[in-house]
């Protein structure tokens, strides 16, 4: 009988590889940068398994070269970049991890707010110009204390950030896709900070637009972690220009919204040229013990399905 090949697209904790190695004979990529197309499909075309990440699009076309798959586990929530209906009619378990994100982009959202709002980036890049010369009466912020924040989508993330601010004092406004228009138009509009925090969908796709973009109090701070097409950073870039809002920080951006057949092959350099930025490379879940459990989460996702079992947090669990 035939050892099951696990492919791994992208670097892995050599135990999780180690783990997977149990349940057949690992492919991993321990590059930092994904493979080129071709290389993943000469990998994957003969895979039982395959483990993905962020970076990685999967659809029906990829599908109908790897009839060997049996499961494909994210080692991620959202999964927007896979054709899950594809792999349903394929009869290959589609697995995510829907826990262990929630704390660390809670985390990283609290800590891009704070930074935008205190000038962080704008006091480091004075200090090392090597102008400072001490105190001085300049980059006044906007503090955190007492503020009202705006968080569109109050699922896990949202839960765990309002948890981080309480200490704050903050007036926290919530906001779901099931609640009336209005409720949104009010967050917006009496929120000094707004957060989106909602999966992309055709629903979501731009939802921060020109239009709502408007609807948000003048002078107030939007910081993105969810996905990037959430927002049209164009539109940003030309709210910032025009003073209309105050700062924005990304944790994510269009440019890495991969399904999207339209999407922005990079970030507006008139968002990257304002100084009322803060950007980080998508680390809303970059922390070592984090990752390695999403990793083993889904290898063990991934050891269930080849052991002919149903593995957990399947997306269509009907088999």
């Amino acid at each position: 009988m035939n050892e099951p090949r696990i492919v791994v697209t992208q670097r892995i904790h050599q135990e999780i590889a180690d783990l997977l190695s149990t349940g057949g004979r690992g492919i991993v990529n321990f590059n930092t940068e994904p493979w080129p197309e071709d290389e993943l499909l000469h990998h994957a075309s003969t895979a039982d398994a395959l483990m993905v990440f962020m970076p990685d699009c999967i659809d029906d076309g990829f599908l109908a070269r790897c009839p060997r798959l049996k499961v494909i586990a994210a080692a991620l929530k959202g999964y927007d970049n896979f054709d899950v209906e594809a792999c349903k009619r394929r009869n290959i378990w589609f697995t995510i991890v829907p826990d262990r994100l929630a704390e660390p982009t809670a985390e990283l959202a609290l800590a891009l707010l704070l930074g935008l709002a205190r000038n962080v980036l704008p006091g480091d890049r004075h200090i090392r110009s090597g102008e400072f010369r001490g105190w001085r009466p300049t980059l006044y912020g906007r503090s955190l204390y007492g503020a009202t924040v705006g968080i569109v989508g109050y699922g896990a993330v949202g839960e765990a950030l309002a948890q981080l601010l309480l200490p704050f004092l903050v007036r926290v406004l919530t906001h779901d896709l099931h609640n009336p228009e209005d409720n949104r138009r009010r967050v917006l509009a009496e929120s000094d900070f707004v957060l989106p925090l909602l999966p992309l969908t055709p629903a979501t796709l731009h939802m921060f637009n020109p239009e709502r973009l408007a609807w948000m109090r003048a002078g107030a701070f939007l910081v993105n972690v969810g996905r990037g097409s959430l927002v049209d950073e164009k539109a940003v870039a030309e709210a910032l220009a025009l003073g209309r809002l105050a700062g924005y920080a990304a944790d994510t951006f269009e440019m890495e919204d991969w399904a999207r057949a339209d999407r922005p092959r990079e970030i507006p350099h008139l968002l990257l040229e304002s100084d009322r930025t803060v950007f980080t490379p998508h680390l809303g879940s970059a922390v070592g013990d984090a990752r390695l459990e999403i990793e083993r989460i889904a290898a063990n996702s991934i050891l269930q399905a080849l052991r002919g079992e149903i593995p957990d947090h399947a997306v269509d669990r009907s088999g």
